[in-house]
């Protein structure tokens, strides 16, 4: 019995021994591990602190490459002595002349010449969808940027009179259409007459009759249509340019007529499509 009692004592100081050993061994391999997870805290705290200092410095120079991108598109180009346009508008330009004519283009030899191109074309577009073309009361004719409406004298005013008739709506209305459509025109208003000499309580001569026909349709223009005066001139060239010779009663009917020619401001062109771009990317970032 005494035998068997050493014995169990013995056993249960090996077995106390050995776990201890195992214990203390843990905790030193635990210890190591947490060192390790400490240092690589470290470690990957310092990497995000070095990320974060070459991101800040990729953001700077991205944002100072976009800055000399728009100021390189913002810069103004002068065109003769007409206009000044930006990279930007340019580029608009472009977009506008790839629906004119190849032939037509082939010609444009110098940036003067494709802004020509442009108005024409923005021109042309407009009086197509007014439809003023295929009215028979109205000749269009279409040289390089300016627009010369021709219009019979018996569509807008009675004999030797400066009173817009009846009719004259109905053709000022198409007119005020195309006008108001393009925000950069210009409006020049000019009365003819024929060789016939005039002289009555009101109209003095031909001179006075021609002015006073175009005043009356600017004023038509502008209170009836809401075309904005700062636009509109008028003016009288009498008998002076027919462009038939008063020799019969056809020709000088062909003589009395009221030519209206729009003017494109080219200045203000160019400022409009500039402020288009600028709104559709305002869109676009919205």
């Amino acid at each position: 019995m005494k035998k068997l009692t050493i014995l169990l004592l013995a056993s249960i100081f090996t077995f106390s021994c050995v776990s201890k050993k195992k214990y203390v061994a843990l905790q030193q391999e635990n210890g190591e591990i947490r060192s390790e997870l400490q240092k690589t805290q470290v470690a990957k705290e310092d990497l995000e602190a070095k990320f974060a200092k070459i991101q800040a410095r990729v953001d700077e120079y991205n944002s100072k490459i976009e800055s000399l991108k728009q100021e390189n598109d913002s810069k103004l180009e002068p065109v003769g002595d007409v206009a000044v346009i930006s990279n930007d508008t340019k580029e608009r330009m472009r977009e506008t002349l790839t629906h004119v004519d190849p032939a037509k283009l082939s010609q444009a030899k110098t940036l003067k010449d494709s802004m020509n191109l442009a108005v024409a074309y923005n021109l042309q577009k407009t009086i197509n969808e007014s439809n003023m073309t295929g009215d028979e009361d109205f000749a269009v004719d279409i040289n390089e940027t300016v627009v010369m409406i021709s219009i019979a004298d018996n569509m807008l005013f009675n004999t030797a009179s400066y009173h817009l008739s009846s009719k004259a709506d109905t053709v000022l209305k198409k007119l005020a259409d195309v006008i108001n459509s393009e925000p950069s025109l210009d409006v020049m208003v000019e009365g003819h007459t024929d060789s016939r000499t005039i002289n009555t309580e009101r109209v003095a001569d031909n001179w006075d009759l021609s002015v006073l026909r175009a005043t009356s349709v600017v004023r038509r223009l502008q209170d009836k249509y809401d075309v904005d005066p700062a636009k509109l001139i008028a003016s009288g060239r009498s008998l002076y340019q027919p462009v038939a010779k008063n020799d019969t009663k056809e020709n000088m009917a062909k003589n009395r007529f009221t030519r209206i020619i729009l003017l494109p401001n080219i200045n203000k062109f160019f400022a409009l499509m500039a402020q288009d771009g600028e709104i559709a990317l305002n869109n676009s970032n919205n």
